[in-house]
């Protein structure tokens, strides 16, 4: 399933969700102006398990260098499809989580799963020495979020069957559901798949699950509902 769109209109202007993507891009055009040194750029900033797993261990280690990259890597990505794809989810299912949350809480949401999301890989890859990078953890939480604020709503679909395609509306619970079962199974029939590269399908599922439940946290302690007034 390839989302195209949603049939869910926000009621604010997505200020944040436009400045991650524009961020993401510049830093991507970055790294294709590195070259060689692309790949010191992406093990410095990227999260590679061992580092942070043997950070107590390694007496040249700092504090920034070690964990910084739990920042920093959710706006690394390693090529233009890779770029793309996280964008346009983004793009898609962004804009509401930001309209229910706020401009700043959101980011801060953003941000924070971000970090849950590549500490969730480094447990299950606590040995690779394989830089993680890219925003599908994070952007997986805004997934999660929108699963369970929106479950009803309706998204554009494509649907490759064999060599047809199909256009179809399903419900975001389908939709999503639907993807964060693929991201699950994958993870736990390739564990083998961060000593060798490939998807951080772990990421993913840690960030989906961290989304729902930091946005119920933040909804519940920062988001003031409408007061209904009795005359």
């Amino acid at each position: 399933m390839i989302p195209i769109r949603d049939r869910n209109s926000s009621g604010t202007f997505p200020y944040v969700t436009i400045g991650i993507i524009i961020i993401n891009v510049f830093i991507f055009l970055y790294e294709l102006s590195l070259g060689s040194d692309l790949t010191i750029f992406v093990y410095q900033y990227g999260v590679v398990p061992v580092k942070a797993t043997h950070y107590f261990q390694a007496p040249d280690s700092t504090l920034i260098d070690t964990f910084f990259p739990f920042l920093s890597s959710t706006f690394l990505h390693a090529g233009f499809i890779h770029l793309i794809g996280n964008m346009w989810f983004l793009w898609i299912f962004g804009d509401n989580i930001e309209d229910r949350l706020g401009h700043i809480k959101y980011l801060c949401f953003y941000i924070l799963c971000g970090a849950i999301a590549s500490s969730v890989h480094v447990f299950f890859n606590s040995e690779s020495q394989i830089p993680c990078i890219g925003a599908s953890g994070a952007i997986a939480a805004v997934l999660g979020a929108y699963m369970v604020t929106f479950p009803r709503a309706r998204v554009t679909t494509i649907i490759p069957i064999f060599i047809f395609i199909q256009i179809i509306e399903l419900p975001a619970v389908i939709v999503l559901g639907f993807w964060i079962l693929i991201q699950f199974f994958s993870g736990t029939a390739s564990s083998t798949a961060s000593a060798s590269g490939g998807v951080a399908w772990w990421a993913h599922v840690g960030g989906f699950v961290s989304g729902i439940i930091l946005f119920y946290i933040i909804r519940i302690l920062f988001v003031r509902k409408p007061v209904r007034r009795r005359y």
